[in-house]
């Protein structure tokens, strides 16, 4: 599951690093006082009119994660980083135990590193650093899986054929959100349809923070099996999955995550 567009361009992965400068304070005894009958005028230095770097892409890779690992167990997994969104690497049609974690900011890649060879369940898990193009390759190839002729893809057809029958009544899950999805986004992403903020519930973890999942209540059935036209197309960087769903269903999910 991909949270990557808006959070994937300005460097940090939330647009949250200040530009730095250093200013010289011309009133310092090192310069003299004004009344000084010798002022001392220094050239300005060059790092005063240039603006820092922009800082790294906080992303790392994971290998050797269980095969039925969650967003939720990895998010657990960096217990007190801000995650931004995970991504699970598929090959051949099958998870290969790989996902790609972006970070909220550059300094937490280093806390991330220190979870190297800790543990998921019974499996160790191997922490890597990544790079900006490495997460955006995998995107690509995760979304082309999906949408393409792949043998993944064509696996999913019976599944998918099983939403179609699936009766609706008002109300789909969602899954695969990004850990940052806020109302809006959903909204967003539901354009083409009526609601508000009051007809969306982002189900939290036993920690509060998101899982990646949210229910939404439509005006009627209809409406909830029209939606379903966006199933698999992309919120940000990740393809979204939906599901007919229910009342009950709903209300169990927003009880587990209180």
């Amino acid at each position: 599951m991909f949270y990557r567009g808006k959070y994937a361009d300005d460097g940090d992965g939330r647009q949250m690093a200040p530009k730095r400068q250093r200013t010289v304070d011309p009133s310092s005894s090192f310069y003299g006082s004004p009344s000084s009958s010798f002022m001392y005028n220094p050239a300005p230095y060059g790092y005063v009119s240039q603006p820092p770097p922009p800082p790294p892409f906080p992303v790392v890779r994971l290998r050797g994660l269980p095969f039925d690992c969650t967003e939720t167990d990895v998010a657990e997994f960096f217990h007190g980083l801000d995650i931004v969104d995970v991504l699970f690497v598929h090959k051949g049609g099958k998870f290969s135990g790989e996902a790609f974690c972006v970070l909220g900011y550059p300094l937490q890649v280093d806390y991330a590193l220190q979870r190297n060879r800790q543990n998921i369940g019974r499996r160790y898990v191997e922490v890597f650093r990544s790079k900006r193009q490495e997460y955006y390759k995998a995107i690509a190839n995760e979304v082309s899986d999906v949408k393409g002729g792949s043998p993944r893809a064509s696996r999913t057809k019976s599944y998918d054929e099983g939403k179609d029958s699936a009766e609706h009544t008002g109300v789909l899950r969602l899954r695969g959100l990004p850990f940052s999805a806020s109302k809006d986004d959903i909204m967003d992403f539901f354009k083409d349809f009526v609601m508000s903020e009051d007809s969306i519930y982002i189900i939290m973890n036993s920690e509060g923070r998101p899982s990646g999942e949210a229910y939404v209540e439509f005006e009627n059935a209809d409406e909830s099996k029209a939606a379903m036209a966006k199933d698999r197309m992309t919120l940000g960087s990740r393809y979204i999955e939906l599901f007919p769903s229910s009342h009950s269903e709903m209300e169990d999910a927003i009880s587990r995550g209180r």
